[in-house]
Order: structure tokens, then C-alpha cells, then sequence
């Protein structure tokens, strides 16, 4: 019997969706509304999904701020206070003209004899203990 139930409910469901379209396709009147209907709802999901304006961010005030750099550092970028920003600008503008960057992995630096004293002793170093190492002589 559940069968036979389902069956009916199936062939009556379709039967109302037609009889529905027959109403709304006579009157012009009614498809006009549907169609406001179905823009408004555009407009609003369209609305929804507008991204937020960005907001210009700011830069941190601790890597703003002027740091000394030790003897060992002034060799290489100055003796000026430099905010970190600079002092690590400065230590690749070193590198790179000086052509210290290992060739065949790129991450890692070739120390010369100024730059020894900064690497703790070492003659190669990757560009991120690099960072870690600068940190130290700054003040």
C-alpha cells in the first residue's frame, strides 16, 4: 500500500506544478510581478556579495622604530639608526651587489670576511637564520 501511495503523490505533484504555469503563463500581469520578484532577489545576493572596502594598513611602530646597529653591522649598512625595515634592505643591497647569494640554492648566503663577524663565524648561512642573526645587533 505505501507503494501505491507514493505513486499517487508523484503523478499529483507534476499535475500542480502545470496548473500552476497555465496560471501564471495566462495572466501577463503575474509574470511581470515573478520577474520583479526574481530581480529583487538578484539584486540582494548581489548586494551580499560585494566585498568590503579595504583599509589601508598600518605599519607596526616596533619596525618603525630606529634601531643602532653594533660595530660588526655598521660595516656592512652604516652607523645610522635604522628601523629594521631599512637594516634588512640594506644587508640584501650588500649581498646582492657583492654577489653573495649561493647560486646553486638561492636561500642560502655566502659570508664574506664583514660578514663572518655578524654570522657568528660562519661561512654560510640560510637567509632566514640571517634575519635571526642581524636581530642580535641591533639595540
Amino acid at each position: 500500500m505505501a507503494k501505491a501511495k507514493k505513486a499517487t503523490k508523484a503523478k499529483k505533484a507534476p499535475a500542480k506544478k502545470a496548473a500552476v504555469k497555465k496560471t501564471v503563463a495566462k495572466k501577463p500581469a503575474a509574470k511581470k510581478a515573478v520577474k520583479k520578484a526574481v530581480k529583487k532577489t538578484v539584486k540582494k545576493a548581489a548586494a551580499k556579495k560585494a566585498p568590503k572596502a579595504k583599509v589601508k594598513r598600518k605599519p607596526n611602530a616596533a619596525f618603525m622604530k630606529p634601531m643602532t646597529p653594533s660595530v660588526a653591522l655598521a660595516a656592512v649598512i652604516g652607523s645610522n639608526p635604522k628601523p629594521r625595515t631599512e637594516v634588512t634592505k640594506k644587508i640584501w643591497e650588500y649581498i646582492k651587489k657583492n654577489k653573495l647569494q649561493d647560486a646553486k640554492n638561492r636561500r642560502m648566503i655566502n659570508a664574506d670576511d664583514k660578514l663572518k663577524e655578524i654570522f657568528k663565524g660562519k661561512k654560510q648561512v640560510s637567509m632566514f637564520e640571517m634575519t635571526k642573526l642581524v636581530a642580535g645587533h641591533l639595540k
